[in-house]
């Protein structure tokens, strides 16, 4: 009886132990699988998919004169007028005395987005520099459609609480919801409003739930509907109506209520996301892309009180001139160019100018050019000159294209692509172009990499097949096609998870533990 009861106690912790281990080792494949990661394609503004639903052929080209001064002006207006001293508001060039509204250049990356049941399809402005993301919704002032000179109309997709199955409102003791002091009770709606560096731009509404229908970047392309946290935005104000986010902003910010603190909260991707930006106005956001062993990286200067992605560059490369020099940065790929405050600003171009060896424009009050740094080319010559930032950590960061070409009328020029600021050193996108950034929220660090956006896993285009039903009237194709202080502080959002290795000796452990 004593022997039975031992065999039989022994094959029962036998077994119970055999269960522990199935279901470490279950565990084990999800922390190796169990995270996805997600992305869609990304289109500049002056993109041809974008411009063929938002319009705006009488947009200077590309490459002349008034394209850029038009730029500059758009990233003085969104980013608060604090870049530079100059506060007009309409875009005027002075030779043809023309004026173009900022609503015809708006934010730069725009990608179509799919929410709620049945799936409809928004062309969503994305925002670094902010965190909520926000539909027209059940609205009383918003851009429902776009009339061109021609007389077509399109529509724009307006976000209605009722006729999606799967939305649900947020309440005032929610855990999002910001504004409770608002609320006239826990059990009510919870209110937001957002205001934004742009002159009166804001955004006024209330939260709601529902899914945002992604698709896994791996050889499966599964579908996924991830229940996220929105701005059901009622009343929009400023540039808002102007057509600078005309149907919806995707921020992607650091704060609780971003989609990508959202989706890595509820366990489906890693805290971090990147954006990679191709020379042809094309790109690719990836949710859940981490950092790689083969990238550059430097840490975050964690602000508690308004977090950004700010990093710390330490010295400046111009050709082969070295300036040892520290000054913090934001990358923020909603600015078009790179604004950068003394002494950081008169460091580069000065190397520059030193290093460029070419005669110095000369400009004219006619011609208006926002850049200060600009040299007259010669017909088919073609100058080279590399700039690297040397980073907190000291990895380098080699800017791939950090010259503007300016042609036009009687004017073939090479400038310097940075512009001075009056108080803030800004990373623009065209010192990101040809890079994947990674912004690690997980590790608090920002990462990047050269890509074309079309080679890599995190970068493939998306398998039209699997993507949500689209509007036609917004469909933009959805496929891409090429043609340490702070060391210490811990991450907001961070995402933990049993690790591989610690699930592995555990289940060895147990190995021996039975035989």
């Amino acid at each position: 009886m004593a022997q039975f009861f031992r065999s039989n106690h022994s094959h029962n912790h036998a077994h119970r132990c055999l269960c522990m281990l199935v279901l470490l080792m279950s565990l084990a494949s999800q922390s190796c699988h169990g995270l996805h990661s997600f992305g869609f394609d990304i289109h500049h503004r002056f993109s041809d998919p974008v411009k063929g639903i938002l319009g705006n052929d009488e947009i200077p080209n590309k490459g002349t004169r008034e394209y850029y001064v038009a730029m500059a002006h758009r990233d003085r207006i969104f980013r608060g007028r604090r870049l530079a001293g100059d506060s007009q508001t309409p875009l005027t060039f002075v030779p043809n005395n023309e004026t173009y509204q900022i609503g015809d250049f708006g934010f730069l990356h725009f990608a179509n987005v799919s929410v709620g049941t049945p799936p409809l399809s928004f062309l969503v402005a994305l925002d670094t520099g902010s965190d909520l993301f926000w539909l027209p919704c059940n609205c009383t002032r918003c851009v429902r459609a776009i009339k061109f000179p021609t007389g077509q109309k399109i529509d724009f997709n307006i976000y209605d609480l009722k006729g999606s199955s799967t939305s649900q409102t947020v309440l005032c003791n929610s855990s999002l919801c910001e504004q409770q002091g608002q609320c006239s009770s826990s059990g009510g709606s919870c209110p937001y409003q957002v205001n934004y560096l742009s002159t009166n731009t804001s955004t006024t509404g209330f939260l709601l739930e529902d899914v945002l229908h992604l698709i896994t970047n791996d050889d499966q392309t599964k579908d996924i509907e991830a229940q996220i946290t929105f701005g059901c935005g009622q009343v929009q104000t400023g540039a808002f109506l102007d057509g600078a986010a005309p149907n919806g902003l995707f921020g992607l910010g650091m704060g609780n209520v971003s989609v990508p603190s959202i989706l890595a909260n509820r366990g489906l991707t890693s805290n971090s996301f990147s954006m990679c930006f191709g020379f042809d106005g094309l790109g690719r956001i990836t949710f859940g892309d981490n950092s790689s062993l083969d990238q550059g990286k430097t840490p975050f200067n964690l602000r508690p009180l308004h977090p950004t992605y700010n990093i710390t560059v330490t010295k400046i490369i111009v050709g082969g001139e070295v300036a040892d020099l520290e000054f913090h940065a934001i990358f923020d790929s909603g600015t078009s160019f790179t604004y950068l405050n003394d002494p950081a600003y008169g460091q580069i171009t000065q190397s520059f100018s030193s290093v460029v060896n070419l005669p110095r424009h000369s400009s004219s009050a006619s011609e208006d050019l926002p850049f200060e740094y600009c040299y007259d080319l010669s017909s088919n010559q073609t100058v080279d000159v590399p700039i690297n930032l040397t980073m907190k950590g000291g990895d380098n960061y080699f800017v791939m294209d950090p010259i503007v070409t300016v042609t036009g009328e009687g004017i073939n020029l090479l400038c310097l692509g940075v512009l001075k600021s009056n108080n803030m050193n800004i990373i623009g996108q065209n010192f990101m172009t040809g890079y994947r950034i990674v912004f690690d929220r997980e590790n608090m660090i920002l990462g990047w990499k050269e890509s074309n956006c079309y080679d890599e896993l995190s970068t493939l285009p998306t398998n039209r097949s699997h993507s949500p039903a689209v509007s036609p009237a917004l469909a933009v194709n959805p496929e891409a096609t090429s043609n340490q202080s702070n060391d210490s502080v811990e991450s907001p959002n961070r995402s933990y998870k049993i690790q591989p290795i610690s699930v592995f000796m555990v289940a060895i452990f147990l190995l021996f533990a039975i035989f």
